[in-house]
């Protein structure tokens, strides 16, 4: 089987290595306007590929994505380079819509129509317009975009630290924009099947504070990396190297991921069974009133920025 990637930056390359080290696809195609570095990652890899029990990676042009189950597009101005990381800016990773959209109305024709039959997920920064861009581009519902998954397993993470436990032991998930406007489940958050505000009000903890500081350590966690290491590119692509592995595998795992929903009018995450053809079915949790009316304002606020680009839908 099959993933293409489009765009060999910092992102791209360390979703490359992610699918390597999963070793979950035969055959990883890279694409990149400079074919030289396109060429370099995939030489690199593949000296250490052999550990992998992946097949094969290489540099290719467009019609090398023929036959591809899954092309991940990571193409685009990133975060750093587009001046979208100060915390104080409600706009957050929307501020690359306009300039990352004129890139996608060069590359998702090509992609398209080299692999028609491929799920198209968007990992360019801001993800969810930008996967309603990509569906009207494509001429189909197959596109997906990392969504929240990311945002998810940060929260995950950084409950588990602040609660002496392994985040393999948090269930807890982000909704709606991955961005500034996302929303946490706090009424449904477990640790060990257990409701994570009966945790803290046994130990006395001050749920209110407790909150903030997760939801800014999660909301500005990207920006906390790029300060540190010039771009977030390590979660990302094993996130992206995971729902590539669901595609592939037809495993009908349900994670929070961002694809089109009426209800709403655009792309956002929900948790979602995914499979072979992308998203199968959306399934909308229990919420709280505050919690549904933070999502109808993610959505809105998505809605908002397509329609100041002019490519609502």
């Amino acid at each position: 089987m099959r993933v293409g990637i489009v765009g060999t930056g910092a992102v791209g390359s360390a979703c490359a290595l992610a699918l390597v080290m999963r070793g979950t696809v035969r055959e990883v195609v890279l694409v990149d306007r400079t074919r030289e570095r396109a060429r370099a990652v995939a030489t690199d890899i593949r000296y250490g590929a052999s550990l992998s029990p992946i097949g094969d990676i290489w540099d290719g042009d467009f019609d090398e994505l023929a036959g591809a189950a899954l092309v991940m597009v990571t193409a685009g101005v990133n975060e750093k380079g587009g001046g979208a990381i100060d915390r104080s800016d409600a706009a957050g990773r929307l501020k690359l819509l306009d300039i990352n959209r004129g890139v996608y109305k060069t590359l998702i024709p090509r992609v398209a129509e080299a692999a028609p039959d491929a799920v198209i997920l968007v990992v360019t920064d801001p993800p969810d317009p930008l996967a309603d861009i990509a569906r009207g581009l494509a001429h189909h519902d197959r596109v997906l975009s990392t969504g929240t998954y990311l945002d998810s397993l940060r929260f995950r993470v950084h409950l588990g630290e602040r609660l002496g436990v392994s985040p393999a032991s948090v269930d807890a998930t982000v909704l709606g924009e991955h961005g500034t406007s996302q929303v946490y489940l706090w009424s449904s958050a477990r640790i060990g099947g257990r409701p994570v505000l009966d945790a803290l009000t046994q130990r006395d903890l001050p749920i209110n504070d407790f909150r903030r500081s997760i939801e800014r350590d999660v909301r500005y966690a990207n920006i906390a990396i790029i300060e540190g290491n010039g771009a977030s590119q390590y979660g990302i692509g094993m996130v992206s190297a995971r729902i590539a592995e669901i595609v592939v595998r037809d495993e009908r795992a349900i994670i929070p991921i961002g694809c089109y929903n009426p209800a709403y009018g655009v792309t956002l995450s929900l948790p979602a069974i995914v499979g072979r053809p992308g998203v199968l079915q959306t399934l909308e949790p229990a919420m709280s009133d505050e919690e549904r009316q933070a999502l109808q304002h993610s959505a809105d606020t998505l809605k908002s920025a397509l329609a100041h680009d002019g490519d609502v839908r």
